[in-house]
C-alpha cells in the first residue's frame, strides 16, 4: 500500500461530500468577545458558534484568579494527581464542584470528554456484570468509555421512556444497571426527562449517570444545571460536567458520593495516569463556579438573546429547530450548502459559523449550529439574521411559513 495515497484519497473523499473540516485561525481579544482576529480570512469576525456560552473565558474574575495563581504557583501542575500534581487549586476546585450539585465529593479530569471515558469506562467494567442502558443519542466520549469498559451495552430510543422501561424490565432484577444519558443534547437542543429516567432507575434499582456538559453554568438558580433547575440533582447517582463551556475554562468532573468518586480516583487509567490541570486554570474555572453561583444576570440576558433570534428566524422563516435550550441548530439539509454558506458567511460578512455535517450529524441534516451569548449586541444579532436571509435566498433554499404569517 501506499500510505500518503491512501490518505490523499480519504481526504479527497470528504472534500467531494462537502465534510472536508478547514480551521478558520481565530484569536479573541480580550474584552471585545465574541469579535476575534482571524488570521487566515477576513481579519474582524463575530463569533456564533463557541460552547463558551456565558462569555466567561474573558470574564475579570476569572481572568484575576488564572493570573493571580499563575504568578503565584507558576504555569504547570508538576505532574499526575498521584504523583506530583494534585495541588490546592485543585482541591478547591473539587469541593466547589461538589457544593455545585450538592454531592459529597467531586473529581477533577482534564476535560469533559476524559471525565466521560475514564467514569463510565471505569464503573461499567469494574461494576461485576454491570449492563449499560445508553440514550441513542449520547455524546461519542460516552460510547467510546461504555465501549472501552466490554460491558453489556443496551441503547435504548432517544428520549423514549417506553422504550427504556422496555428494556429495564428485560433484565434480570438482579443485573446491576447505569442508566447514562445527556441533559441538553448539544446538536438538536432537546433536553432529556430526568425526572422520569430517575423513577425507573428507582423502579429497576438501576443508578443513573447525567452527562450536563451544556447545562451547567446555563440553568437552574446556582448554575447547576437542568437537573438543579428541576430539584432532581439527589436523584442522581453521577453527574458529569465540564468546564470548558458556561463556565469558560478548561477540564471535566463528576460529581457523586464519596465512595464513588474514590473508586473511580483509584481505578480509572484516565485519571491515574494523566497529567493534572495547571493550578491557573482550576483556580479560573473556581472562579467563575462562584461568580455564577450568585449572579444570574448572564443567564437572564443570554435567555433573552436566545429568545430574540429564535423570534427573527421565525419571522423570516428560516428552519431552525424549535427546542427548550439555548442551542439554534438552522437547518441546511445539503452537506454542500451548508459548508458553502459557512464560507461566505465568514468570508463576505465577517460572521464565524462552522458548518455541522456527518459525521457529527446524520446526512440530510446538515446544520449551522448557533450559540448566542450574552454578549452578543443587538447589533451583532442584526447582522447575523440579515446575512442568513440574504444567503438564503442566494442558495435557494426552503422557507418555513413566516412567524407573521
Amino acid at each position: 500500500m501506499n500510505y500518503q495515497d491512501f490518505f490523499r484519497a480519504e481526504l479527497d473523499r470528504l472534500r467531494d461530500q462537502g465534510n472536508y473540516r478547514s480551521f478558520a485561525e481565530l484569536e479573541r481579544q480580550r474584552g471585545a468577545y465574541p469579535n476575534a482576529v482571524c488570521h487566515n480570512g477576513p481579519e474582524e469576525v463575530t463569533i456564533w458558534c463557541s460552547n463558551d456560552y456565558l462569555g466567561m473565558g474573558q470574564h475579570p474574575a476569572v481572568l484575576s484568579a488564572m493570573h493571580q495563581t499563575l504568578d503565584k504557583t507558576g504555569a504547570g501542575a508538576g505532574g499526575t494527581r498521584n504523583i506530583s500534581g494534585t495541588t490546592r487549586a485543585h482541591v478547591e476546585l473539587e469541593r466547589e464542584l461538589a457544593d455545585l450539585h450538592q454531592k459529597e465529593a467531586a473529581l477533577l479530569f482534564t476535560s469533559g470528554y476524559v471525565s466521560n471515558w475514564a467514569a463510565l469506562g471505569t464503573l461499567a467494567a469494574r461494576i461485576p456484570d454491570c449492563v449499560v442502558l445508553s440514550d441513542a443519542m449520547n455524546h461519542a466520549s460516552m460510547i467510546e468509555g461504555i465501549r472501552h469498559s466490554k460491558a453489556q451495552k443496551v441503547i435504548w430510543k432517544h428520549n423514549d421512556l417506553t422504550d427504556l422501561e422496555a428494556k429495564l424490565a428485560a433484565l434480570s432484577p438482579d443485573v446491576p444497571k447505569l442508566i447514562a444519558f445527556e441533559s441538553v443534547y448539544s446538536m438538536d437542543g432537546d433536553i432529556a426527562p430526568i425526572k422520569e429516567i430517575c423513577d425507573l432507575a428507582d423502579r429497576y434499582n438501576a443508578m443513573t449517570y447525567l452527562d450536563e456538559v451544556h447545562g451547567v453554568g446555563l440553568y437552574g438558580p446556582r448554575g447547576g444545571g437542568v437537573a438543579e433547575r428541576e430539584g432532581l440533582m439527589h436523584r442522581l447517582t453521577v453527574i458529569e460536567g465540564t468546564l470548558g463551556k458556561a463556565f469558560g475554562v478548561m477540564g471535566g468532573y463528576i460529581a457523586a458520593s464519596t465512595e464513588l468518586c474514590d473508586f473511580v480516583r483509584s481505578f480509572a487509567s484516565g485519571f491515574i495516569f494523566t497529567t493534572a490541570l495547571p493550578p491557573a486554570v482550576a483556580a479560573g474555572a473556581t472562579a467563575s463556579i462562584r461568580h455564577l453561583k450568585t449572579s444570574n444576570v448572564e443567564r437572564e440576558q443570554h435567555q433573552a438573546n436566545v429568545a430574540l433570534i429564535r423570534a427573527r428566524l421565525d419571522a423570516i422563516g428560516l428552519p431552525h429547530i424549535d427546542n427548550p435550550s439555548h442551542i439554534i441548530p438552522v437547518m441546511v439539509g445539503d452537506a454542500a450548502k451548508c459548508k458553502y454558506i459557512s464560507d461566505l458567511l465568514l468570508n463576505d460578512y465577517g460572521i464565524y459559523i462552522q458548518p455541522i455535517n456527518y459525521p457529527t450529524v446524520p446526512e440530510g441534516t446538515e446544520r449551522l449550529r448557533i450559540t448566542p451569548s450574552p454578549v452578543h449586541t443587538t447589533g451583532d444579532i442584526d447582522r447575523l439574521v440579515d446575512a442568513l436571509e440574504e444567503l438564503w435566498t442566494q442558495c435557494n433554499l426552503a422557507r418555513m411559513p413566516r412567524a407573521a404569517e
